[in-house]
């Protein structure tokens, strides 16, 4: 069968039997591609947004349905000559749809960005360039979309995950939230494009030598976004468009946050905060952590080792400290609000079974309780949940909120996602939003207070996530240099995935003996490191002890004094780059390649970066290390902050990094008080 090919509106549409594939302009340089072979295409879900095209052509071989239609900048186009065949361009990207082949060209010098596969299978004539359906039943399909692969193409991006890996050529990711790993299928090519999976199935990328390849488990359409742009800094942009800018950061942010895994009652908290004021060291956050309730799912400080919340509250502003407290969505059985939410149908669900999702101890005497989940994809569940945190927290005072274990964190690290329900559709269907909905229930609500500055910190993220001031850490991560050092990539290709605020567990979260040398010498690491991450954030379990910056010993704290007051002299750099993310979506933490493209040496360097345009960053990540090998980018000469010698780019030199410092160098020009110079 011949396949039909129609402009309607701005959309070129290609059927063949029970198949339709749209092609539409989606924001400057960008086009989605959707496929269905139900007998209409899904609705939009709320994760991409409508952006306005730079200028779109539109040709269709089939003179009666338009020979060629042209709509807006159509003169800014005349070198895609779209005389006869079926093609459309959006201002740097020009797609040429036929009947075996989808093939994806940049604009300015007609390079092919990408090209999809025709599959072979037994069923050729419903199956191609559109991709693989296999029905499932009830209008799901498990659907495939296959591409060429090129041997010396780099994949960044992709969410945040374990493996150490900056370019990910040759891996396979599930596309599934875990602790620690988070799933934003967002690829940014060297080739010069973005690759948006519009798809929160649960599923797998593969990054092979042989095809390039998206799986989704179950669905109702084939739908992703491909974006042109001459630099990475241009791709960024555009997909930042598409799916939401950040808001400004809060100035507040940027200072330090001291954490720990746990203190169990306000006058420790306030202690700790205190003394942090009397010793002169600055103090942005201070945070409550998880069992602070009675129950899971109360949503409210226990009162016996919380007495005073709004009084707590007030004192610590008044010392210019805020307090953020844990959120869980999870549930017990005997929560005073278990039964409204179970009568109201705002848990998640279970095909088979009993619906409880997660075995956890509960504060009040350590045992083991099964707990339930609330389901943010439900309407009346967001506003229930809401209406609880605005009346025991934030009617105290509290507006800030760390969103834990909202991947969600389940029983086991294999779920059984054909078994959850959510209101939205069945957990391998839309998995991907369930931390999406989470962010989204606190920004709505604290938008809905008046509250101006908002930032919520989540263990998890989707496509789209920033636009609700969603923060993001490393998770869960060992305390040892080779989890430090994979952290590097993690938080360079979750910066690439649209979440320019993230942080790690300064010190790792598991582990770390707070008298042992070699941890003494990792905390002074990571924290040189961490104070060049977005946010600066201290945390861990420490088996119950301590865990403040003079928890380390006399040496250890000595720097890390020094490396505090450095962040505080960096502040206002940092909130240059902070408005510069919101605005245009470029990272504060950022591979070298973002702005040196055309140095191919940055493309394959995963243990160092740029924090803004100006300060290369060249952590140590070796124990006894004190010194290590630093590439210069090439096309500028850099200038040690520490010790004023100029070098020129584009060479490996061996830095000095004794423990009292790590390497770090200031493009020729920048004035950023990296060191003063002086001991506090």
């Amino acid at each position: 069968m011949t396949p039909t090919v129609t402009v309607e509106g701005d959309r070129l549409i290609w059927r063949k039997y029970d198949l339709t594939l749209w092609i539409e302009p989606w924001g400057p340089d960008a086009v989605r591609v959707r496929a269905t072979r139900n007998a209409q295409m899904p609705p939009d879900s709320e994760v991409l947004l409508q952006a306005k095209p730079s200028g779109v052509e539109i040709a269709c071989s089939n003179a009666g349905a338009s020979a060629a239609r042209l709509t807006t900048g159509a003169t800014d186009l005349a070198g895609a000559n779209l005389q006869t065949e079926d093609k459309i361009a959006n201002g740097e990207l020009v797609v040429e749809l036929n009947n075996s082949s989808l093939c994806f060209r940049r604009q300015s010098d007609n390079r092919v960005l990408l090209r999809a596969n025709e599959l072979i299978s037994c069923d050729s004539d419903a199956q191609g360039f559109t991709g693989a359906f296999t029905s499932l039943g009830g209008g799901l399909w498990r659907v495939e979309a296959d591409f060429k692969a090129y041997a010396d193409e780099k994949f960044f991006g992709l969410g945040q995950h374990r493996h150490g890996l900056l370019n990910q050529k040759g891996c396979v990711l599930d596309l599934v939230h875990h602790n620690c790993e988070i799933n934003i299928p967002f690829a940014l090519s060297n080739r010069g494009y973005g690759f948006i999976w519009n798809n929160p199935a649960v599923g797998r990328v593969e990054l092979a030598e042989n095809r390039t390849r998206w799986v989704a488990d179950a669905c109702r359409s084939l739908d992703y976004v491909v974006i042109a742009g001459r630099n990475p800094s241009a791709i960024l942009h555009r997909y930042a468009d598409i799916t939401g800018h950040c808001p400004p950061l809060p100035d507040w942010a940027a200072g330090f946050w001291q954490s720990k895994m746990r203190y169990k009652m306000q006058d420790e908290l306030l202690s700790v905060a205190h003394q942090y004021k009397q010793r002169d060291l600055p103090l942005s956050v201070i945070v409550i952590d998880f069992l602070h309730w009675i129950s899971h799912g109360d949503w409210k400080l226990d009162p016996q080792y919380w007495p005073d919340p709004a009084g707590m509250i007030r004192q610590l502003e008044q010392i210019g400290v805020r307090v953020m407290v844990s959120f869980w969505p999870t549930v017990n059985r005997e929560s005073e609000n278990f039964s409204q939410l179970l009568q109201g149908g705002m848990l998640a669900g279970a095909g088979h079974g009993l619906p409880a999702m997660l075995s956890f101890p509960e504060a009040k005497d350590a045992r083991r309780v099964f707990l339930y989940l609330t389901d943010p994809t439900n309407p009346a569940a967001r506003r229930f949940v809401w209406e609880k945190i605005r009346e025991n927290y934030v009617r105290h005072g509290f507006r800030i909120f760390w969103l834990d274990a909202i991947e969600p964190e389940l029983i086991t690290q294999q779920p059984d996602f054909e078994n959850i329900r959510y209101h939205a559709g069945e957990a391998k269907e839309i998995a991907g939003l369930y931390p999406w909905y989470c962010q989204k229930l606190f920004f709505d609500g604290m938008k809905a207070q008046g509250q101006q500055e908002i930032i919520t910190l989540g263990r998890s993220a989707f496509l789209g996530s920033a636009r609700f001031a969603a923060a993001v850490w490393s998770g869960d991560i060992q305390s040892s240099f080779k989890a430090m050092e994979a952290s590097i990539p993690a938080g360079l290709n979750i910066g690439l995935s649209g979440i320019p605020w993230w942080t790690t567990d300064i010190g790792g979260f598991w582990g770390g003996n707070i008298e042992s040398d070699e941890f003494r010498e990792l905390i002074v690491r990571w924290f040189q490191y961490g104070v060049f991450c977005p946010l600066f954030r201290l945390h861990g379990d420490r088996n119950g002890g301590q865990n403040e910056v003079w928890s380390f010993g006399d040496r250890a704290y000595e720097i890390i004094r020094q490396v505090l007051f450095m962040r505080e002299r960096l502040r206002p750099y940092i909130m240059q780059q902070m408005d510069l993310a919101s605005r245009t979506g470029l990272p504060a933490m950022r591979p070298m390649f973002v702005d040196f493209p055309d140095d191919g040496t940055c493309w394959d360097i995963k243990d160092q970066f740029l924090f803004g345009p100006d300060i290369l960053v060249c952590p140590v990540t070796k124990q006894g290390a004190t010194q290590r090998q630093v590439y210069l980018p090439a096309g500028a000469d850099w200038t040690d902050a520490f010790g004023g010698k100029t070098l020129s780019g584009g060479q490996s030199i061996q830095a000095d990094a004794p423990l009292e410092r790590i390497p770090v160098y200031l493009k020729s020009g920048a004035e950023v008080p990296i060191y003063d110079g002086r001991k506090r």
